[in-house]
């Protein structure tokens, strides 16, 4: 429940030179070897990088070295310097200096292993390479033009249909072609006919609508018309932007872990590095950003009490009054701050995972249901509200002798606050995901509600990092 306000810092431009310089002097690969080497510095654009962006400062094997050190760094760790982290992007790549790997690969000449090793391994960044391509290519080809300010549902008919079937296309093979008819009064066997919009373009609105994050009904309104609105280009950035952020994780992520993706409000359970559970949240709003972190949830509060966030006590609770918080359970502590009492109607409801953080925030249940069946769920204050906080608490105490299912139900029902230890602590990550490919092959975007991909973006620029 904690807000977080944009403390944004300033990025500083990279300045090549140092210990990668002097690292390529003594590192003399083979002509073989080179030619490797510079294989992987011509597709640097698999990546996500412009062509010619480690195009070596000379010709010997030493600017060669260096260059593929500068694409090896980047390759793992990114392109954003410390400096370009927002405080609130937690997660943040691990020290790495490329040189003794690859001083190991060319005496061991396991120079296209080594290569090969420097990418995310994880399918997730795999897939978004896939989407690259096709995004560029559709780029290539001139892109999408916008459709008209114009609703559609079944039954309508013309060249806005047309249209419309046209721009689902670009990114959705299965969209058939479109149906025609005659138009009204038209004679029989008249040449002219005109696009409908049947039951099979509703289907293909509806699939763009979940690719989208929207509710799939199957008519074009004004929030799916603006996604498929967005210029490719600025398509192919998000996707870039959550290229590089598949590259802050770590290299091996714990095969027991807890994931929510903040942009979609979606928190899915791995086990044995296979999704088991997956539920709605509730994220923060703008302006009440959650943040990107990694951490372990070492306990979790049954029946816990609120200590509210000064910022919230005075901007949104104290001015309602004594009646209003006598009635809803706070309290002013003795220090002055504002506490609700455990039960059914507290603002975390019953159940609290904690984990380490600098940003005050955790997982929860809450007593307002009603905001999970909406597919627009972002609305907290940072922390992250759980549509089946039960089901998750008994996933992660799952093999605690004490904590059976139904130890939980008596402590919640006794309603008395009590913290029970977790025996095998679970990682949680807190992600950013506006682009990500679902296992029909198919690109899935999410509005960039936190600015984050744009923000990005400008500062890879900023740091000498072009943008393709």
């Amino acid at each position: 429940m904690a807000a977080l306000g944009p403390a944004s810092a300033q990025p500083q431009p990279y300045r090549p030179g140092g210990p990668a310089t002097s690292a390529a002097t003594a590192i003399n690969p083979t002509p073989e070897q080179a030619a490797q080497l510079r294989r992987a510095l011509d597709n640097a654009q698999v990546h996500g990088f412009p062509v010619g962006a480690f195009t070596p400062r000379g010709n010997d094997n030493a600017a060669l070295v260096a260059a593929t050190l500068r694409y090896a760094k980047a390759v793992r760790t990114g392109r954003l310097p410390t400096s370009g982290f927002r405080q609130d992007w937690g997660l943040r790549p691990g020290a790495y200096d490329p040189a003794p790997g690859l001083a190991q690969a060319v005496a061991s000449n396991r120079v296209q292993a080594w290569l090969n090793s420097l990418a995310p391994p994880y399918t997730g960044y795999q897939t978004l390479q896939k989407g690259l391509v096709q995004y560029r290519e559709i780029r290539d080809r001139g892109g999408w033009s916008p459709l008209a300010n114009v609703d559609l549902k079944p039954g309508a008919t013309g060249p806005a249909v047309e249209a419309l079937r046209e721009r689902l296309a670009m990114e959705d093979p299965a969209v058939p072609e479109v149906t025609r008819v005659a138009p009204a009064g038209a004679p029989a066997g008249a040449a002219r006919t005109i696009a409908v919009y049947d039951e099979a373009m509703a289907e293909a609105v509806s699939r763009a609508q979940r690719r989208f994050g929207y509710q799939p009904t199957g008519v074009l309104t004004a929030g799916i018309r603006a996604q498929l609105n967005v210029p490719v280009q600025q398509r192919i950035e998000q996707i870039l932007a959550n290229m590089e952020r598949w590259r802050w994780l770590p290299q091996v992520l714990p095969e027991h872990r807890i994931q929510v993706n903040i942009a979609d409000a979606r928190l899915t359970v791995f086990e044995g590095d296979q999704p088991t559970m997956s539920m709605r949240a509730v994220t923060g709003k703008p302006g009440s950003e959650t943040p990107m972190l990694h951490s372990t949830i070492h306990s979790i509060v049954l029946n816990p009490p609120w200590n509210v966030p000064a910022g919230i006590a005075r901007n949104e609770l104290l001015p309602k009054g004594r009646g209003y918080l006598a009635a809803n359970g706070f309290r002013i502590l003795p220090g002055g701050g504002l506490q609700q009492a455990p039960g059914p109607g507290s603002a975390l409801g019953l159940i609290k995972f904690d984990f380490q953080n600098p940003y005050a925030v955790y997982l929860h249940d809450t007593p307002s249901k009603g905001r999970f069946a909406s597919y627009s769920r972002l609305a907290s204050h940072g922390c992250v509200r759980l549509e089946k906080p039960l089901a998750l608490a008994r996933h992660v105490l799952a093999g605690d002798p004490y904590w059976t299912p139904e130890q939980i139900d008596a402590t919640i029902a006794g309603g008395k606050t009590t913290r029970a230890q977790v025996q095998r602590p679970v990682d949680v990550f807190l992600l950013y995901w506006t682009a990500y490919v679902t296992n029909d092959g198919q690109v899935n975007f999410r509005a960039d509600p936190y600015g984050w991909d744009g923000l990005l973006m400008q500062r890879i620029a900023a740091a000498g990092g072009a943008v393709a």
